[in-house]
């Protein structure tokens, strides 16, 4: 059973030139007021570029996208949520191949200009009857407004809490305004790099070529979607797509403005990955681990993720606890090597231990200080070597344990 939804957070971001969106609830959710199809259409042919779960065991839709991407020419993208048509054999190849057909019909496209993505219980079929009834009602209410877009999002959901949206203005247009860029996203549980069990879209009206889509997208979610840990637990259908349709200026983008939407590009993931992380099933803290001074930017990452996977770390978290020991020992197992004599371990600000030793500090202050605010900010300082890394995690709760020992979507 999914939580209960919460509001959205901040304004819902305005579409970018060329697109419009919908969702809505076709049956395959039990609950009737949670949209499970969203689509997501270009007025005119767009590139598009994507990253997907390092899983060896990936979902129908993985594929199917995988081997068209990157690439030109793209109209739609379809989503269904509450099934992940993931350990479907052919049968699932087949019903993902049929959802990008339907979905061309619908909206006037060849099927090679669809992608698709799924997402919620693994190894069911895909009720493909009402899969399709939804699809050709979704795109007769495609609209560019904040409800469609609201819907659209939600249609990505399983057991998240709220739709992740994002919105983000870069760069000068021919005409002298701004290119717009809109990421989506869901993520809640199952969430471990490379990537996790998340779906994520960006569309934007800039025009890029596919090579640089690819290359910035892989790049943006390395640093960001490859950076976020609920559970630790890679998933079979992990998926981020970038649509890009030059609505606002057909010329592809380079020099200065391509800096500006690879800017643009990382700033919206980073948002994004933050929104997955804060709503991490049953969680009370979102955590953001910073470590500095490692000999390269993956010793940073091995070291962020051996604390952000910890579950003792993760569960000092949760009862406010400073108990740095569970923190420093993480980062020694990583796997890494480093002077443990030059470690030092900040807790929001409050430096906890240094130099091989812990430091002296008021630990009810701490303790306060992880109580009192939703973010938890780790900082490790592993010496003065150039690596460095943010990473994203949750808390663990005994809420956790009740949602995925009862879930199904």
């Amino acid at each position: 059973m999914a939580p209960a939804e919460t509001p959205l957070r901040g304004p819902v971001p305005s579409l970018p030139k060329g697109f419009r969106v919908s969702g809505l609830h076709a049956g395959l959710k039990r609950n009737p007021t949670r949209e499970d199809i969203s689509l997501i259409v270009s007025d005119r042919p767009a590139t598009a570029a994507g990253v997907y779960t390092q899983n060896l065991v990936f979902a129908a839709p993985v594929a199917f996208d995988r081997a068209r991407t990157p690439g030109t020419g793209f109209r739609g993208i379809i989503v269904n949520s509450g099934n992940a048509n993931a350990c479907t054999g052919t049968q699932g190849e087949t019903d993902t191949a049929a959802m990008a057909h339907v979905t061309a019909e619908a909206i006037g496209g060849l099927e090679s200009s669809v992608l698709v993505m799924s997402t919620g219980i693994i190894g069911e079929f895909l009720p493909m009857e009402t899969i399709e009834n939804g699809i050709r009602t979704v795109a007769d209410q495609l609209a560019d407004n904040e409800e469609s877009v609201l819907r659209a999002a939600r249609g990505f959901m399983t057991t998240d809490t709220r739709p992740k949206l994002t919105g983000v203005t870069f760069g000068k247009t021919p005409e002298g305004g701004t290119y717009q860029m809109l990421g989506m996203a869901k993520g809640a549980a199952m969430i471990g790099p490379k990537l996790a069990t998340m779906l994520g879209l960006i569309i934007t009206d800039a025009a890029i070529t596919p090579d640089d889509a690819q290359r910035l997208l892989h790049q943006a979610a390395d640093l960001t979607f490859n950076c976020v840990s609920v559970d630790g637990h890679m998933s079979t259908n992990d998926t981020v797509l970038l649509l890009a349709n030059g609505a606002a200026g057909e010329e592809p983008l380079a020099g200065k403005d391509l800096e500006a939407f690879e800017s643009a590009l990382k700033n919206a993931c980073d948002v994004l990955a933050h929104e997955i992380a804060d709503d991490g099933e049953g969680a009370t803290h979102v955590i953001r681990i910073e470590v500095t001074g490692a000999e390269s930017r993956e010793d940073a990452r091995k070291v962020a993720r051996a604390v952000a996977d910890s579950p003792l770390v993760k569960t000092a978290i949760a009862g406010a606890d400073p108990n740095w020991g569970r923190i420093v020992s993480a980062a020694g197992y990583a796997e890494v090597s480093f002077d443990p004599g030059r470690l030092t371990l900040r807790v929001n600000g409050i430096e906890l231990f240094k130099n091989a030793s812990p430091v002296g500090f008021d630990a009810k202050k701490a303790s306060q200080s992880i109580r009192e605010s939703r973010e938890t900010l780790i900082e490790i300082d592993l010496g003065d070597g150039p690596g460095e890394i943010r990473f994203y995690t949750s808390d663990l709760t005994a809420e956790y344990v009740r949602l995925n020992a009862d879930y199904h979507t």
